[in-house]
């Protein structure tokens, strides 16, 4: 499947995190897509690691750090192409004390509403990269969750990219506090 409904299906499901034998988990709320070298905002236009994993098998983390913070992706495209999804805000469920204390806040609207914030709370890091996230087993993995009707799924452009494509690719759940913006 093409990130960009990769992306909207990913609205809804439950991202999972098993922290030292704890589960992390949270609804997926807010999603950017990116794709191959045409897209300017993409990690694969530089070439190297990134774009191989983009190019490479789907379901997979792709991790990588942006000012000092890591961003969680998963990979999805349609064969012989590239592309990712970010996962940019969850809306927290279950081990919601664990996450304020990995992210040193209290403010349950703040703990997860960005993808660098939303790593901190689930402990993500660079030990994911390359690493299944469709395999119950996995100790970060996404599940099934509630199903989102289309009306109310917002599309935006996406967040901090200095140039983007002509067509929007964020997607968000309309009037979820949990939003990032």
């Amino acid at each position: 499947m093409n990130p960009e409904s990769v992306a909207q299906s990913l609205l809804g499901k439950l991202l999972v995190r098993i922290y030292q034998g704890v589960r992390l988990s949270g609804y997926i709320v807010e999603t950017e897509a990116y794709f191959g070298t045409e897209d300017p905002a993409s990690r694969a236009r530089k070439g190297g690691n990134l774009a191989k994993i983009m190019a490479g098998d789907v379901g997979i983390a792709l991790i990588y750090g942006v000012h000092r913070q890591w961003l969680f992706n998963v990979v999805a495209h349609e064969p012989e192409r590239i592309g990712a999804v970010l996962i940019r805000a969850i809306e927290p469920v279950g081990g919601i004390e664990i996450m304020k204390k990995l992210r040193g806040t209290s403010d349950l609207k703040k703990l997860t509403n960005g993808p660098g914030r939303l790593t901190k709370a689930l402990a993500i890091d660079k030990s994911f990269h390359g690493k299944p996230v469709c395999k119950q087993s996995s100790l970060l993995r996404i599940e099934e969750g509630v199903k989102i009707h289309k009306a109310l799924i917002g599309r935006s452009y996406r967040i901090g990219v200095s140039k983007d494509l002509p067509k929007p690719f964020r997607f968000y759940i309309k009037n979820n506090p949990y939003v990032s913006r």
